[in-house]
């Protein structure tokens, strides 16, 4: 397995993911609720910058490797998923958002993998809307988590709104990546009958 600075951020982002569960587990005396959630959104924001950085310093580096290009993603689901469970828990999202959310999660990767093994990779490479689904999910939970109004805003309801958009989003995307790996699927279908 190698080491370098790309995948050493990739590590801390996933083991940021039992920090952010344990900040609202704490005993009550040691923080407040507002403390939990700025601490709690703090490490979340952290790890989404840690995910822009990781794939910028492994291209500026010349550090790209297979183990980064399967342990990142897997620390971005991780970390989303971690997100939307706790925020679930705290009564700030819906179980149907973030079962949507984590359910295409689990569906893509297992597509993308079955892509992979039969050489169809490029039909499931992430598009467009996979990346305006991730930006508003990515927007969405730091704001849910925050909770509180933040310069006048309510980040509450403007959370609520954006994780909407982005499960709406995230059913659209697993529509499209489906229909681009439906030829396959179509074909290895036909080849066992």
């Amino acid at each position: 397995m190698p080491l370098n600075i790309p995948i050493l951020l990739t590590w801390l982002r996933i083991l940021a993911i039992p920090l952010l569960i344990t900040v609202y587990f704490m005993p009550a005396g040691w923080a407040t609720p507002e403390e939990r959630d700025v601490a709690a959104t703090l490490i979340f924001v952290a790890a989404a910058i840690t995910d822009w950085a990781d794939g910028y310093l492994a291209r500026m580096l010349d550090q790209t490797s297979a183990f980064g290009a399967f342990l990142d993603p897997v620390a971005d689901k991780l970390m989303v998923a971690a997100a939307l469970i706790v925020l679930v828990q705290l009564g700030r999202a819906d179980a149907i958002v973030a079962t949507i959310i984590i359910g295409r999660e689990i569906t893509i990767s297992a597509l993308r993998e079955w892509m992979a093994k039969i050489g169809a990779a490029k039909s499931v490479a992430v598009s467009l809307l996979g990346k305006i689904k991730t930006a508003a999910q990515m927007a969405a939970i730091p704001l849910l988590l925050y909770h509180v109004p933040l310069f006048g805003i309510d980040v509450r309801l403007l959370g609520n709104w954006l994780i909407w958009i982005a499960a709406l989003l995230t059913l659209w995307s697993m529509g499209y990546y489906l229909r681009m790996a439906w030829p396959e699927i179509a074909k290895r279908s036909a080849e066992k009958h």
